[in-house]
């Protein structure tokens, strides 16, 4: 477990606590609702709950803060940081979340695209390295990508809330993300919290054609 990890359980150990179990439920609730059943003994459900616990500690604001457990944390007296931690906090604060093509391995480093970034021209790349990453295994380049990263220096570390779509999204996704990099009013977060229960209802449901899910208009689309 590094750094990071260590604090974020820290943190969170505190917000899922029973104090704040109304709140979780909440929480779980808007995450997975219209998302299918969530099964423990699926051999998806330790992804999902790393992807649930992603979101609840950086993206979603707890409802008697209005801040997320990231942001909130410091307001807790309970909660005691050291320098160091709250160093990492502060590099915690500047984690980076979007949709990722994955363009390769080399030499254990991780080439990904962020296809959410709006950046033109020739030498405006958005190819980044996660180097010397513990994953390097499930990436393929025919399937995008959901998650956070931490930076660490000139690299990346990726957190653990991975969803991978199927190479059959691709095209629908990307034509969201080209959507979004248009308009900035548009919530890349509400689009990458729709996309992952799109995923949940693909896994759901393997007998429907993968475009009845992926799409603005499908019944099973969300």
């Amino acid at each position: 477990m590094n750094e990071y990890e260590k604090l974020i359980e820290k943190i969170l150990n505190h917000f899922v606590s029973d104090a704040f179990k109304d709140e979780l439920a909440m929480a779980k609730k808007e995450f997975f609702e219209n998302a299918g059943t969530l099964d423990e003994n699926s051999e998806h459900y330790e992804s999902r709950m790393a992807q649930f616990y992603d979101w609840y500690f950086f993206t979603r604001e707890l409802k008697g803060f209005g801040q997320t457990p990231l942001e909130a944390c410091l307001l807790v007296r309970e909660l005691r940081f050291s320098e160091e931690e709250l160093k990492t906090l502060e590099v915690l604060k500047q984690h980076r979340h979007s949709i990722f093509e994955f363009v390769k391995i080399k030499d254990g480093d991780v080439y990904i695209k962020d296809i959410l970034q709006n950046k033109k021209g020739f030498f405006s790349s958005n190819v980044m390295v996660v180097k010397a990453s513990p994953f390097v295994f499930g990436f393929d380049q025919d399937e995008l990508f959901e998650v956070r990263l931490i930076p660490q220096g000139d690299s990346y570390v990726f957190t653990r809330g991975f969803c991978f779509h199927p190479e059959s999204a691709k095209k629908f996704i990307l034509s969201e993300a080209k959507r979004h990099r248009k308009d900035p009013d548009l919530d890349p977060d509400l689009l990458m919290l729709r996309l992952i229960k799109m995923r949940y209802k693909f896994e759901q449901y393997k007998h429907v054609k993968p475009e009845l899910i992926y799409s603005n208009e499908g019944k099973l689309g969300i």
